[in-house]
């Protein structure tokens, strides 16, 4: 008998630990359900950008009113990254998963008929709540699901469904805004297609074992272990780590924000506000304006103007997943931004320089922060544990909107009260701080097994 279940054991599928367990299809699946959130943000931020082209005229909006539409969405995300981020750290990841498309899919719909800025400026705060929501809650399901080799590629993969939405809202926005007149209305609603599809194909999705473990809930955290990652896997390997991490967040407070800034996390979560913040303000505030910044390269239109710089955004954005799947997290975000402060701060401080010179510069820029940007889906869930991840990767996100939308507010009427070079100079300004906070604090996480 003895000799019987050693050759079982032998001859048996080898047990793996949760987070070394090979990449499958379940894996595959629970990211590309999270590139809705990812492609619904750059969709909407396209589109508005180019819609309000058409609405500022024929609803006679002044300057205030357009950066206020401009930054609704941003202001919802903040919304909705910081409280859906805490409420699913309580209530699970899941029923907030699915929620979420509805509300943005409803309010999508809605922009079709509005009659006043009040009204769309609403109905995108709801939007940028349902998008806020998913930041929050997407990427941590991704992290608390998938490999940790392949944990960094794919959260990194949401990121570039980012600029695919904002590239085909510039696309297709463009073309649509040509037949004038109510058209932005159609370009407006047309947003909830993919945000109905993502909300259809999310039907059915598991709880995170991880969460579940976390609220003590090991029978329902076992059965999806089994069923989603396989039955080889060591169930004990993911009890483990999320157990010292619960029992070390839970003896500092039981309010999940008072935790982030504890003696053992605050360092982490300071690097992770500063250097998100520092990132998205030149980026959200330059593309949702774009028309307004290329036109001071008198390229706003034809290929230069639209294809090339496209390009250069697909391009960074792929680039990006190859810079996150071989250096370290660390070396990644000091040289990134570096390298976006040397090829945006020429824009402000020599304003009088040879056109084509500033373009090259502002594509680098481009090619950078699009490739860049893969980080900030990668390390904001490898900074927390299971307790605290959901929260703190909602904060982080909540608290960069607060930049954005500042930053997307304030920059028509910079550019209007102060200039164009002192409005870049102040943008390039950001990045430097980046590198600065991110070379004092930035940890390594490429390798962490999550708590």
């Amino acid at each position: 008998m003895p000799d019987h279940d050693l050759t079982t054991q032998a001859t048996g599928p080898a047990r793996v630990t949760f987070d070394d367990a090979p990449l499958n299809r379940f894996h595959l699946k629970i990211t590309a359900l999270t590139f809705g959130a990812n492609f619904s943000d750059g969709y909407q931020l396209g589109v508005i950008g180019i819609a309000l082209t058409l609405i500022t005229p024929q609803m006679h909006l002044g300057s205030v009113w357009e950066g206020l539409l401009g930054a609704s969405a941003l202001i919802g995300i903040f919304v909705g990254s910081i409280c859906l981020g805490w409420l699913a750290d309580r209530i699970g990841r899941q029923q907030l998963y699915m929620l979420n498309f509805l509300l943005i899919t409803l309010a999508s719909v809605a922009q079709f008929w509005v009659q006043g800025p009040g009204l769309l400026f609403v109905l995108r705060i709801l939007i940028g709540i349902g998008i806020g929501a998913d930041y929050a809650i997407g990427p941590t399901l991704v992290a608390e699901f998938c490999p940790r080799r392949s944990r960094g590629f794919l959260l990194a993969s949401l990121t570039a469904m980012w600029t695919v939405g904002y590239i085909c809202s510039y696309f297709f926005g463009n073309w649509l805004v040509g037949y004038g007149g109510d058209s932005w209305r159609w370009l407006l609603a047309s947003s909830a297609l993919p945000a109905l599809a993502v909300l259809l194909l999310r039907v059915g999705t598991p709880e995170s074992p991880r969460w579940l473990v976390s609220k003590g809930r090991i029978d329902e955290a076992r059965s999806v272990v089994a069923r989603y990652i396989g039955e080889n896997v060591d169930f004990q390997s993911i009890v483990t780590p999320v157990r010292q991490g619960a029992a070390r967040d839970d003896a500092v407070d039981a309010a999940a924000y008072r935790r982030l800034f504890s003696a053992e996390q605050w360092r982490k979560t300071a690097f992770g506000i500063l250097y998100y913040n520092c990132q998205v303000i030149p980026y959200f505030a330059i593309y949702t304006f774009l028309p307004v910044v290329m036109a001071k390269f008198h390229l706003e239109e034809g290929f230069l103007g639209d294809g090339l710089l496209n390009v250069f955004l697909l391009l960074g954005s792929i680039a990006g997943l190859w810079f996150t799947a071989r250096l370290s997290r660390r070396s990644f975000v000091i040289g990134s931004f570096v390298v976006m402060a040397l090829a945006l701060g020429p824009l402000g401080v020599w304003p009088g320089g040879p056109g084509v010179v500033l373009f090259v510069l502002f594509l680098v820029f481009t090619f950078t922060m699009s490739a860049a940007s893969n980080l900030d889906q990668v390390y904001p869930p490898e900074l927390f544990s299971t307790a605290l991840r959901s929260s703190g990767v909602g904060l982080l996100n909540g608290v960069s909107r607060i930049g954005s939308a500042a930053g997307t507010f304030l920059l028509p009427m910079s550019i209007d009260h102060l200039g164009f070079s002192v409005s870049m100079t102040a943008l390039a300004g950001f990045l430097v701080l980046g590198a600065l906070v991110s070379f004092v604090w930035a940890p390594e996480t490429s390798d962490v097994v999550l708590e």
